[in-house]
């Protein structure tokens, strides 16, 4: 990641980028297409060879499969071995992009994540003008599997820091442990390491005709047992070459370790994209024993539940006005179809792939007031609801790819009125997505403060319809 770039700022690329390879265990060639995408939203992979095009969020509730590699899904709509990618995302410092892939699987190029680091580099890094919500940790966070013998930590810090450690019982693997100290670090130390396996899982998935997309050159391949000449020769003509050998190290030949705990390595840049899957960028230390996708995962959504559930404890939103917006009033106007008299947000201060907050600043001379309580003036419950219906329309429709689109609202519950709003205030409107936007169907958690006090909340949930063409 280039030191130039804030990383209190959402990052997204410069320009678009374009790549193809196999997938591993589909065989299948993919291209894939990286775009930039606006601010807040996210890491969203779009399946363009299926009819209306369906989009996946990189969510980790959306993960279906973890057996060899990391799967996510909606409905019939599945994007598998999507670890590389995102960990490379990460590495780089991207906050928002879109994915567009025409099969159902990311090549597995090298089985690392340079190919897609060198890839960003060509596109460029471009900071966007939207503020970067990291979330730190109070407590330590735990996952154990004592079936896979899997520990993992999560514990307050400072930084991103990431250590892992593996023992699979072998000796030519031994015990490895790997390191990162800061994810600027990430490009150089862990980027390059490429997936392994054992020979005896590479046997395994051969006959089952579970890896159509693999070679030699993409995966370090442990022999951990005795080989015999003819099983050499079945290998050398599964994956095309003349003659396959075991090094004396315990590794086939044909490559050469890019370190001599490029294992571990692998394991962390595992790690680091599973995590991705969190949602929100975190400050913390990860410790992992032993992991593999299927308790990264179970990790991932641990994590994600403690930051849900704490998030609205010590982020009341903080508005100072002299601050630049992420949108403007022109900015709102189009992307929403409400205009004055009815147009209730003023300007947008945050914006993520899961919260939003607008600015409502409320004055006398607003067109309801010599109506509603003439005398002692207090804004209707229904406009205040109405000021939160608007700014979660802005966060649902910028969730979507390019296009025209309109939100319009099916159900209002758990609706509270706390204190009263008056000429005066200051609204700070907050919109939190309650899950995945699924089927453009968003279901949100709203909450309208002044003075840093809740004045009103409610459970919305809102349709995101495209215009007409």
């Amino acid at each position: 990641m280039n030191n130039q770039f804030n990383p209190d700022k959402q990052h997204t690329l410069y320009k678009p980028i374009h790549i193809s390879g196999t997938g591993l265990h589909t065989g299948i060639l993919v291209d894939m297409t990286l775009k930039p995408a606006h601010p807040g939203f996210g890491i969203q992979f779009q399946r363009v060879d299926l009819p209306n095009q369906p989009l996946i969020k990189a969510d980790c509730d959306l993960v279906t499969d973890t057996s060899r590699g990391t799967t996510l899904q909606m409905g019939d709509t599945k994007v598998s071995t999507v670890e590389h990618i995102l960990a490379s995302m990460v590495g780089m410092g991207i906050d928002n992009v879109l994915i567009e892939l025409n099969g159902p699987e990311v090549p597995i190029m090298d089985g690392s994540s340079s190919p897609f680091i060198a890839l960003i580099e060509d596109a460029g890094v471009e900071e966007q003008d939207a503020a970067k919500a990291w979330y730190s940790l109070d407590e330590n966070i735990y996952h154990y599997d004592d079936e896979k013998r899997v520990e993992m930590v999560a514990l307050p810090a400072l930084d991103y820091q990431l250590t892992t450690l593996i023992d699979f019982n072998s000796p030519v693997l031994g015990t490895q442990h790997a390191g990162l100290k800061t994810i600027k670090d990430f490009k150089t130390e862990i980027a390059p390491c490429r997936t392994f396996c054992f020979l005896h899982e590479l046997e395994m998935l051969l006959e089952h005709d579970l890896i159509k997309g693999g070679d030699i050159n993409n995966a370090i391949v442990v022999v951990d047992k005795a080989v015999s000449d003819a099983e050499m020769g079945r290998l050398a003509k599964v994956f095309k070459r003349d003659k396959i050998e075991v090094k004396s190290e315990g590794y086939l030949n044909n490559l050469e370790l890019r370190f001599p705990n490029e294992p571990a390595r692998h394991k962390l840049l595992d790690v680091i994209g599973d995590l991705a899957l969190i949602g929100y960028p975190i400050k913390a230390r990860i410790i992992a024993n032993r992991p593999g996708h299927s308790t990264n995962v179970e990790f991932a959504k641990k994590i994600k539940q403690y930051i849900r559930k704490n998030k609205h404890v010590k982020n009341v939103p903080v508005y100072d006005p002299a601050l630049p917006p992420v949108y403007t009033l022109d900015k709102i106007e189009k992307t929403l179809p409400h205009r004055h008299p009815f147009l209730f947000v003023d300007k947008i201060v945050e914006l993520t792939d899961t919260h939003i907050v607008g600015i409502k600043n409320v004055t006398f001379n607003e067109w309801f007031f010599p109506g509603h309580f003439p005398g002692n003036p207090v804004m209707p419950g229904v406009i205040q609801i109405e000021a939160l219906a608007q700014t979660g329309g802005i966060l649902c429709i910028n969730s979507m790819p390019e296009g025209k689109y309109d939100t319009y609202f099916l159900k209002i519950d758990n609706c509270k009125f706390k204190q009263m709003v008056r000429p005066g205030d200051t609204m700070v409107l907050k919109m939190e997505l309650n899950g995945p936007i699924r089927r453009g169907i968003c279901e949100m958690r709203g909450t309208v403060f002044v003075g840093g006090k809740v004045a009103t909340e409610a459970d919305l949930v809102a349709q995101i319809v495209r215009r007409p063409d």
